[in-house]
């Protein structure tokens, strides 16, 4: 019996960036071996066991067989007789088919040490093309190592792109997909995992609300880029540098989501955008499960980022209704991730990133404004029941035109 450090723990220690998981492989072991040195057995599908003290997963050295559809259609086997190079082979990338024994030497029979150093993600086997999962994988992987200069290897962006032909992704749950796109937005550049799934078609079959962005186009005037789907993917990027979190950088992805059913004949204009896109947003956040976080802030800059972004010209009753519909006076967070996407929204155009954006801290000003009104000196003054809401309401507004001089 033996046991491996395998996978994205020995792929991050070789690229010295920090690494979250361990996993281990147990070869030469049974069930009954490991259930008698205390470990805890949590498996369903396959053989893995927590460590009785590190709580860390063990999975003993097994093989797979596709039986069926989609990326739970597979048999497992496993022995003893299970060699190490065996369970490696099953993996999706070479630089996460590498193991590590207890004295510090790498095993690395599919070259992913080469991989490494050449920056490429590259499958390990044809049987690569088996599980429809690697497709979204990848992507994430793609995102994540972008940085550090990582590229998809030609013949693996192929097998990706057979996958999606051959209609696998259909057989992916709405939880599996959510799952690699919420980990696609914790990575530094969230906008390659979409860049990647609709350079192999898998966009249109998983998130076909954004596919259905690119081609559509925007006024030259104020998108310079023109392509809403490029503009969409640059929005991300600068969300990204703006917030690291992950419902402020999936709320700049979605929020124009409305320009994507604006028929041609309308083009280049997209006037309803903020109000049809609220309906497809909610829609696409139940057909994949996504919290109600995530949708409660997309929604929101869905429906207020023109506002925001015409703020020099908007009425001191205005900003109390929107802060009103935003629900500001309760989270008052909200409001600052709303304009967080604004401006990663204003930013992502093409010869934009570095522009200035204003129409946030005159939010900002607005807003301490209205919170300078006192309800206790409005029930002092007499005012009972809905009366008392309608007053804070005027008096917050006195205290906008004031405070940032609008009308």
């Amino acid at each position: 019996m033996k046991a491996y450090l395998v996978g994205g723990a020995v792929r991050d220690k070789l690229l010295a960036i920090e690494c979250y998981d361990q996993d281990w492989v147990v070869v030469g072991s049974t069930p009954q071996q490991m259930l008698a040195k205390g470990f805890q057995a949590v498996g369903k599908d396959f053989p893995v066991f927590l460590h009785p003290k590190t709580k860390q997963e063990y999975a003993l050295a097994r093989t797979e067989r596709k039986a069926g559809k989609g990326y739970t259609g597979f048999e497992c086997f496993s022995s003893p007789d299970v060699t190490l190079e065996d369970d490696l082979q099953r993996r999706d990338l070479t630089i996460n088919a590498m193991a590590q024994d207890s004295d510090g030497q790498i095993v690395d029979p599919y070259n992913g040490q080469q991989d490494l150093s050449q920056r490429i993600l590259r499958h390990v086997s044809p049987a690569f093309v088996e599980d429809p999962l690697r497709v979204l994988r990848v992507a994430r992987f793609a995102a994540k190592l972008h940085h550090l200069g990582f590229t998809i290897a030609k013949e693996t962006l192929q097998l990706m792109s057979m996958i999606v032909d051959n209609g696998e992704l259909q057989h992916l749950t709405a939880e599996r997909v959510w799952q690699e796109w919420h980990k696609s937005l914790l990575t530094q550049h969230p906008e390659v995992f979409l860049e990647t799934l609709r350079a192999c078609g898998a966009l249109a079959v998983v998130l076909p609300e954004i596919d259905a962005l690119f081609g559509v186009p925007q006024p030259e005037q104020w998108h310079p880029e023109i392509d809403t789907g490029i503009h969409t993917l640059m929005v991300a990027k600068q969300a990204a540098l703006l917030s690291d979190k992950a419902t402020v950088r999936f709320a700049a992805q979605v929020h124009d989501l409305g320009k994507g059913i604006t028929p041609e004949s309308e083009w280049p204009s997209h006037k309803m955008h903020t109000h049809t896109g609220q309906k497809i947003i909610k829609a696409l956040c139940q057909r994949i499960r996504i919290p109600n976080d995530f949708r409660d802030l997309a929604v929101a800059v869905c429906a207020q980022h023109s506002n925001v972004h015409r703020a020099a010209e908007l009425k001191a009753t205005t900003f109390i209704k929107i802060f009103g519909q935003l629900n500001v006076w309760r989270k008052p967070d909200f409001l600052n991730d709303v304009l967080l996407c604004c401006k990663a929204d204003h930013l992502g155009r093409l010869n934009l990133e570095q522009q200035p954006y204003p129409q946030a801290e005159r939010f900002r000003m607005a807003y301490q404004a209205a919170l300078g009104v006192d309800v206790q000196a409005i029930i002092q003054d007499g005012f009972t029941g809905k009366d008392i809401r309608d007053e804070q309401d005027l008096r917050r507004a006195a205290a906008v035109r004031v405070g940032i001089g609008c009308r």
